[in-house]
């Protein structure tokens, strides 16, 4: 099984911490190869951001992919530049709250978040990106849940523990939106 995700969005909005939990947890808690390769724009915050993601059972041959299973977008550039970047059959999670435009494909699926909501109405909106992720690994069941949630705790909470609980909070409502999802695509 090799899986591959392209997440992309603007600087500021997580989208390399989102990869990197992604793949610290695969490397770390599981017997699994991985690769993490990122991409900046001109500017970090503000500018471009996007990363790319692969686990596999096998050795990886190559670090970023022309054509992802899973593509999660955080803005409407982002889904402009990279929604033909997703196999037929893959899937594309769609940040609801900020992405206007259709996906104009019918041969994908979509999986819509409204992160930026739900982070604001948990309190910070900087927990935008462990909404996605929660929707990511609900979806696709990656990654064991649990062991996503221990890594957030172990790398995003070392120097903010007061944060966990604001962490595990919108992972978990991301996981069942994911959860949902996938029980409305079967």
């Amino acid at each position: 099984m090799e899986k591959s995700i392209i997440i992309a969005g603007f600087g500021g909005q997580g989208v390399m911490v989102a990869g990197q939990l992604l793949s610290y947890t695969a490397c770390e808690t599981t017997d699994k190869y991985v690769t993490f390769f990122p991409s900046y724009g001109a500017e970090m915050r503000g500018g471009t951001a996007n990363c790319y993601v692969v686990i596999s059972d096998e050795p990886i041959g190559a670090p970023k992919v022309n054509k992802a299973d899973y593509l999660v977008v955080l803005n409407d550039p982002s889904l402009q530049r990279f929604k033909n970047s997703v196999v037929p059959g893959g899937t594309i999670f769609v940040n609801s709250s900020v992405v206007t435009h259709d996906v104009g494909r019918d041969d994908v699926h979509v999986v819509k978040v409204d992160a930026g909501s739900i982070a604001y109405e948990l309190g910070n909106p900087r927990v935008l990106n462990l909404v996605i992720v929660g929707a990511i690994i609900g979806y696709t069941d990656l990654l064991p849940a649990k062991n996503v949630l221990e890594t957030a705790f172990k790398k995003l909470g070392a120097k903010r523990p007061e944060m966990n609980p604001l962490n595990e909070a919108a992972f978990n409502r991301g996981l069942e939106i994911g959860k949902a999802a996938l029980a409305e695509k079967k």
